[in-house]
């Protein structure tokens, strides 16, 4: 069961919330230094880190799955956000140039197909960035927080879910190495701790985000499972008197 949207905004109108904001939007900001005249969608709960991407996208949809709960966004206008099933989004094809799933795959029950769809929406070598939590890190171990709920991620699971899904991996990056505490003097030394976590301690981070773009022919770890199996008959034929095959070179 996800965590519910109620819970979400608890956790983010919190000063421990707002620390992990704040680490995370940096990064992303890092990743899309520029989404001028481009659109956006956003998925999971994305509302605390598409502020600043409304501002300049020419389009900022929020897209909440029916098991989570949506809440009405932005506050100061015309709602943005939607309700819907993670793996059939309301949407034609190919119309989205960035894509940001946050609080999405660790409780999606259907991984797979939720990327699928995601790739049907987006434009080609359209971007997605995912921000899940990093399975090493003290983050997904703690039930205090959002991050500790679902599959938490590292960044070769990650990148071997996306490119079964005919995506990318591009880049990387770790974020939030403060502890998963709400103690004051903790919560107001988060900027510190980031600093100095990227230097000592960086598979640490509380949050491993990844980029990564759409493809439209890609060579994924099952269609390379099926290539082989589809040349085995191959190199059983060419067996050396005795039955014994011939010695063959394999990638």
């Amino acid at each position: 069961m996800r965590v519910d949207v109620f819970a979400l905004q608890r956790f983010y109108a919190s000063p421990l919330g707002e620390a992990a904001r704040k680490a995370a939007a940096r990064r992303l900001a890092a990743l899309w230094s520029n989404v001028s005249g481009l659109d956006v969608l956003g998925i999971g709960y994305p509302v605390p880190y598409l502020g600043g991407v409304r501002r300049t996208a020419r389009r900022a949809i929020a897209l909440m799955p029916a098991e989570q709960g949506a809440e009405p966004w932005p506050g100061d206008g015309p709602v943005l956000s939607a309700l819907s099933e993670e793996t059939r989004l309301p949407f034609m094809d190919a119309v989205f140039d960035r894509v940001l799933l946050v609080h999405a795959l660790e409780e999606a029950s259907a991984a797979q197909t939720m990327l699928r769809e995601v790739w049907r929406v987006m434009a080609p070598e359209g971007r997605l960035v995912v921000i899940a939590a990093n399975r090493w890190s003290l983050w997904a171990q703690s039930d205090a927080t959002p991050f500790g709920s679902g599959r938490p991620f590292s960044r070769t699971q990650l990148a071997a879910l996306l490119s079964d899904a005919m995506f990318e991996p591009v880049v990387s990056a770790r974020a939030l190495y403060a502890p998963p505490m709400s103690w004051t003097p903790l919560v107001r030394a988060a900027d510190a701790f980031e600093r100095v976590g990227e230097l000592i301690w960086p598979a640490q981070g509380g949050l491993v985000l990844m980029e990564a773009v759409k493809r439209l022919y890609a060579t994924t770890a099952r269609s390379q499972g099926r290539v082989l199996l589809a040349k085995a008959p191959e190199r059983s034929r060419e067996e050396a008197p005795g039955g014994l095959p011939k010695r063959e070179s394999w990638r």
